[in-house]
């Protein structure tokens, strides 16, 4: 017994000796106390920890929330030299730096202070700050050096983003390489100092997204941030220094900004009841947050299609390409300047142009500011620098303006922004406001409106004149039409009421651009078998060069198929107000007589079906490429549901109807069975289901009901397909299984899912992201809608890899009748009725 009892207190004075850290939680290393890869700092409130984790075999020394599982890392020590060894320690040396040594005491990294300072202790601070200060030094806060200095993709609360005027650090966020590997990206979120400050994400310095300049409230460009009650905004410049940062006054919620590894700049704040990290807003958001999306002088707003428009005073510079929604080469001036007589366009709501090159005076008031700039030839524009206090400082622009955006009122974004145009040109727009010198002008009203009064009465007669005679000819050719038949009457175009209208009348309703049967007929070869594309249930796709040069993909309906007349009619409405580059873009229509077509971008890889269900094909698909095909198609639905002006329901999201650019990049097509929900409806129900089977939610198939939740199901039986190369449907699956979602569910309940894995890829793949997608996949295609997530936060699980995920419940399957004729038949529809409802069942490609 004595001789345990020794043995025993041996032991723990071992334990003790060697592991001190294990003993009591601390947050400081000294040059007597260095940590080693078994120990960890924690911050003396636990809100965060430091140490050494362990990713593609390399050592790291980052900092992570203690309370927060999974590991959520904010900042890494070492991110471009890691450790390659099995062990490491991080000490304090003779001059006062931290230095990280791997197993052979070789520096792989070093705090690097030029000054030496002797006893120096280094401190995990609760606001995540990790210090290196004098050890016996009565202020606390004398850092000498401090991580909040040296970011890496992750900004805290009383995180300063910007320079320091004094020590010359300019600080900003890099991203991780990818979501494995810390190393830096390619992806930057940084303050730029020059002219007008602003913040700026990049993609290897090439501008991706721009905030707006800081005008006294918020950045001029991110309405998201207005309202937000549980964070606190500030923007300082002065002599020390020109800094972005936030703070939190409760200190019990935790948030963060995080630029991560596809670019995407996104703040988050975590849940606590639902043990997430929630996106508060994520940019770029939509089109009009892609930096120049509408060229020099070209103004984008998100609530109007297509989004490109040019001010008063200027016109497209490449009508054609305009027209095809590309307004990337922006507009020019309709007319000449004259320095002397210009005024200015006053823009409301505006996101002020980029602002690296403009011109700021902090004593100037806007009255000031616009006397200045008409007296200035080269002035392009002005407007105030703060909007605070009823406004104060002066901007002026000198340089074509890039990169505007225009707010709805009830965004609450931008501010008024003031442009140089001649005085002809404004007064072709009488409703627009104009300003000779900051101020909206009174000048020459009492003439011109009596002019506009009197004009107004002698083309309202003319008018009532016109629409007698036009509605007298019109019921004269609609009765002639009715002796004639279908075929000649097949210009009208009908609408959903079941009137009839001048095609041209409603298309110009739509805004799309028409084109000549005859132009489609050429570009096309006469619509030759040499250029079909694919055929589906509606009609076939062709591809076409038109006589510019540019190629198209050309969608003909069926001439026999009235619910392909009904699908052209909700497509052209519905996607003519959608902007997303996970979205294919519709350039234009063309209705004349039987002939009924849309034209579109041309996706170079075709459809996704083609690559994960062809052998050959899929060889070419990787694992990283399937990943990001399917997070793009995430972003696409999460668009539809979430960011658009309308919630669109897709409800028919299947493999066919993904298709791929030359870059593989994904975008969601077929929005002939879409529907708009209002913004507080949830839910639908209809008597006729209309959709693909094998793709379609229980729920819908069932009894009719549809809501986002159903695109959220066809989402996770495509992310299954993705991961498997099986389609959900077909002969291969043994009456236990039933598809792939029953294959599946089995697998996944006896832990062998990754059998499910397409054995085209070979072995080169993450196992992680495989099993975290099949999960993902599994939680979209459970039973019950309410069990399934949201898009936001589908989008979120496949963007992170330290987040939880849930265990799935019962998959929901739907199990066709079994019909050997329709079987047989791709083109064919199966009909049945279940509880009163008409089921159309398409077959996918």
């Amino acid at each position: 017994m004595k001789t345990l009892h020794s043995h025993v207190s041996t032991f723990i004075f071992t334990f003790f000796l060697f592991y001190p850290f294990l003993c009591v939680a601390i947050d400081t290393i000294t040059p007597t106390q260095p940590l080693t890869i078994n120990q960890t700092l924690v911050s003396n409130g636990e809100v965060f920890e430091l140490g050494f984790f362990n990713t593609s075999n390399n050592l790291y020394i980052g900092i992570w929330y203690k309370q927060i599982q999974p590991i959520t890392y904010v900042w890494v020590a070492n991110r471009d030299t890691p450790i390659t060894s099995s062990s490491g320690n991080l000490t304090i040396v003779d001059n006062g730096n931290m230095v990280l040594v791997d197993q052979a005491g070789t520096i792989v990294w070093s705090s690097n202070q030029s000054t030496p300072v002797v006893k120096t202790v280094a401190q995990l601070l609760d606001n995540g700050n990790f210090v290196l200060r004098p050890e016996n030094d009565e202020n606390p806060e004398n850092y000498i050096w401090q991580s909040f200095d040296y970011p890496t993709d992750t900004l805290l609360p009383e995180m300063k983003l910007g320079w320091d005027r004094k020590s010359g650090i300019n600080r900003f966020l890099k991203s991780w390489k990818t979501n494995e590997n810390p190393a830096t990206g390619d992806y930057s979120f940084k303050l730029n100092i020059s002219g007008f400050p602003e913040i700026l994400a990049t993609n290897n310095e090439n501008i991706t997204w721009r905030s707006g300049p800081w005008n006294g409230r918020t950045f001029s460009g991110t309405p998201e941030m207005n309202g937000v009650s549980i964070l606190r905004f500030e923007f300082q410049e002065n002599s020390e220094e020109i800094v972005y940062s936030f703070e939190i006054p409760n200190s019990s919620v935790y948030s963060r900004v995080v630029i991560i590894s596809s670019g995407i700049s996104e703040r988050l704040v975590w849940a606590e009841t639902t043990k997430t990290w929630n996106v508060f807003w994520a940019f770029p958001g939509d089109l009009c947050d892609h930096f120049g999306e509408c060229g020099p002088f070209g103004v984008c707003d998100a609530t109007t299609a297509p989004v490109c428009n040019c001010m008063t005073g200027f016109r497209p510079k490449n009508k054609q390409a305009w027209d095809l929604r590309d307004g990337s080469d922006g507009c020019v001036r309709s007319s000449e300047l004259d320095c002397g007589s210009d005024e200015f366009l006053l823009l409301k709501h505006m996101k002020l142009p980029e602002s690296s090159k403009a011109i700021v005076n902090q004593t100037m008031n806007l009255s000031e500011c616009g006397e200045i700039c008409k007296r200035s030839c080269s002035c392009v524009a002005y407007a105030n620098m703060n909007i605070t206090e009823g406004g104060s400082g002066c901007v002026i622009w000198e340089v074509d303006l890039i990169d505007m955006r225009q707010y709805a009122d009830f965004e609450g974004g931008g501010q008024d922004l003031y442009v140089r145009v001649t005085a002809s040109d404004l007064d072709k727009t009488p409703m627009i406001k104009r300003s000779k010198n900051g101020s909206s002008s009174d000048n020459k009203v009492v003439k011109p409106v009596a002019i506009s009064i009197g004009v107004f009465a002698l083309v309202t007669v003319l008018l009532i004149l016109f629409y007698l005679r036009k509605k007298k000819i019109r019921l004269s050719k609609k009765a002639e039409a009715e002796t004639k038949g279908p075929r000649e009457r097949a210009e009208d175009f009908l609408l959903n009421d079941g009137s009839v209208v001048p095609n041209k009348r409603e298309m110009d309703e739509l805004e799309l651009p028409l084109f000549d049967f005859s132009t489609l007929v050429t570009a096309t070869n006469n619509f030759s078998n040499e250029n079909k594309l694919g055929q589906g249930g509606f009609g076939c796709v062709y591809k076409g060069k038109l006589m510019e040069g540019e190629v198209v993909a050309i969608k003909r309906l069926s001439r026999i198929s009235d619910q392909g007349i009904e699908e052209l009619k909700n497509e052209v409405r519905l996607i003519a107000k959608l902007q997303h580059r996970n979205l294919v873009r519709v350039l234009g229509c063309c209705i004349e007589a039987e002939e009924k077509l849309l034209i579109y971008e041309f996706m170079e890889n075709k459809s996704l079906d083609m690559f994960i269900f062809e052998k050959e094909k899929s060889m070419t698909l990787n694992w990283k490429s399937r990943l990001e095909i399917m997070c793009g198609i995430a972003r696409g639905l999460l668009y539809l549901h979430q960011d658009s002006r309308f919630k669109i329901i897709h409800r028919d999201l299947k493999a066919s109807n993904i298709l791929l650019d030359k870059d593989m990049n994904p975008k969601i097509s077929d929005f002939g069975m879409a529907r708009i929900f209002g913004s507080d409806q949830t839910d639908a129900k209809t008597k006729k289901v209309v959709g693909t089977y094998g793709y379609m939610s229980p729920e819908y198939a069932m009894d009719g009901h549809f809501s986002t939740k159903s695109d959220v199901f066809s989402f996770g039986v495509l992310v299954l397909e993705i991961v498997s190369g099986k389609r959900n449907t077909g002969s291969s699956y043994s009456s236990s299984q039933h598809n792939l979602l029953g294959e599946t569910w089995t697998l996944w309940k006896e832990g062998k899912a990754l059998e499910l894995v397409d054995k085209s890829m070979g072995a080169k793949f993450s196992e992680n992201e495989v099993l975290r997608c099949i999960q993902i996949g599994l939680l979209c295609v459970q039973e019950h809608p309410e069990d399934r997530p949201n898009m936001s936060k589908v989008l979120f699980l496949l963007c992170s890899e330290t987040v939880q995920i849930s265990p799935p419940k019962y998959s929901g399957f739907f199990i066709r009748r079994r019909n050997t004729e329709t079987e047989s038949s791709s083109q064919q529809d199966d009909f049945m009725t279940i509880n009163e409802i008409t089921v159309s069942i398409l077959h996918g490609r």
